[in-house]
């Protein structure tokens, strides 16, 4: 084996795995050899997506210089251990919250984008950060160079660096997310109006925090202004929902005490 990453499978055939296999089959001097999955029919769309070819997982599979393991992070351990892959090759996995151990021995690693990923919808992996781990100082330095082919933001980070990582990403994208959901549930239960009244404050909120220094520096609203008296009509108006009474007291909090 070189010490240059040229051919790559995939393992999985979920949305990492879609993204992953598109923005790979499209990278200058790499080669897409399989995707290989448990879904059948998801991972044959993915194949025919990236132009590859496919793999049930189980079955024997072709030899690359790495594979990539892109499963939910509590699948893991299990289809690690199913595969039956080339022991001189690199095995990574692509989870946030999962050690790199789990992978066994050998050269092993994490290739751990940060981001979220839908079916479907295509993500601009350049513009994307990707966290490195490698078993020893040969398989990052191959990792790194192998990333750096997909973006220019490649960091190494541990497994307890990878957590407060995840940790944040949580914080900002899936409770975000949630908030955004129940604001709109309440306009189209309380006043029959679409998600779509919601879109523009969403997207102006997002850019100014991207854009900012610190997010905190762009932060309005009642809760930074110190205005007790639109907050506590806020908390009337949800008496009947103490858990959103709750979230509401919460966050404000929060903002209030970064005024």
């Amino acid at each position: 084996m070189t010490n240059e990453i040229h051919s790559v499978s995939i393992i999985g055939s979920g949305n990492v795995a879609e993204t992953l296999a598109l923005s790979i089959a499209g990278a200058w001097g790499i080669e897409l050899r399989e995707i290989i999955a448990r879904n059948i029919e998801r991972g044959e769309q993915i194949a025919r997506q990236a132009s590859c070819d496919f793999v049930a997982l189980g079955e024997p599979v072709a030899d690359a210089d790495l594979y990539i393991i892109a499963v939910s992070d509590r699948a893991v351990a299990e289809v690690a251990e199913q595969a039956e892959l080339p022991s001189e090759s690199i095995v990574v996995h692509t989870a946030g919250s999962v050690e790199c151990a789990v992978l066994g021995e050998g050269a092993r690693g994490v290739f751990y984008p940060f981001q979220t990923f839908t079916a479907g919808r295509r993500v601009d992996m350049s513009e994307v950060p990707i966290f490195i781990e490698g078993s020893d100082e040969q398989t990052t330095l191959q990792l790194e160079e192998f990333a750096q082919q997909l973006t220019s933001k490649v960091y190494r980070a541990d497994s307890a660096r990878r957590r407060e990582i995840h940790l944040a990403g949580v914080f900002a994208c899936n409770f975000v997310n949630a908030l955004y959901t129940i604001a709109a549930e309440r306009l189209q239960q309380q006043e029959a109006l679409p998600f779509e009244v919601l879109q523009p404050l969403i997207l102006e909120t997002a850019e100014k925090a991207a854009e900012a220094e610190n997010p905190a520096t762009v932060q309005t609203g009642p809760a930074r202004r110190g205005d007790t008296q639109v907050m506590e009509r806020h908390l009337t108006m949800l008496t009947e929902h103490e858990e959103l009474q709750q979230i509401y007291t919460l966050l404000s909090q929060e903002i209030f005490k970064r005024r």
